[in-house]
């Protein structure tokens, strides 16, 4: 026996909301220009999750720390860059967003191959503002 799902329909996103939800990657890339490890824990949820190659941090607390430390240390003199490529309603208040990117490296003002990266958000509306439940990279290619 076969049967045929029902499509389920996405909500669908005003333009507002568009605007709104593209620009948490430049919220992002705001935070790192300045090494704000607190305004980047900020972009998430209180209970979100950051997950990069190698690196699982949950909460906001560990996301303040580890980006501290990576100012300090990897990360100290880097850029990074996002851009949006799609979206993707999940439910109401509840979106995926899709953008390709990746740190610049200290002392050099393209990003390189090696470093380019594909990232999934998955962002909720909460306290009025869409913030990240979850983020998560892997290399480009």
């Amino acid at each position: 026996m076969t049967t045929n799902p029902s499509p389920v329909a996405a909500p669908s996103i005003s333009g507002a909301e568009q605007a709104e939800i593209a620009a948490v990657p430049a919220r992002m890339v705001a935070a790192w220009a300045a090494h704000d490890a607190d305004a980047f824990a900020d972009l998430f949820t209180q209970d979100g999750t950051l997950i990069l190659p190698g690196v699982y941090k949950k909460g906001r607390d560990e996301i303040r720390e580890f980006m501290s430390a990576s100012y300090a240390g990897p990360y100290e003199g880097t850029r990074v860059t996002g851009t949006p490529i799609d979206l993707k309603p999940l439910a109401d208040g509840a979106v995926a967003l899709l953008t390709t990117g990746g740190v610049i490296a200290s002392g050099e003002t393209e990003l390189a191959d090696r470093d380019a990266i594909r990232a999934s958000w998955i962002l909720v509306r909460r306290d009025d503002r869409w913030q990240l439940a979850v983020y998560q990279n892997c290399p480009r290619d």
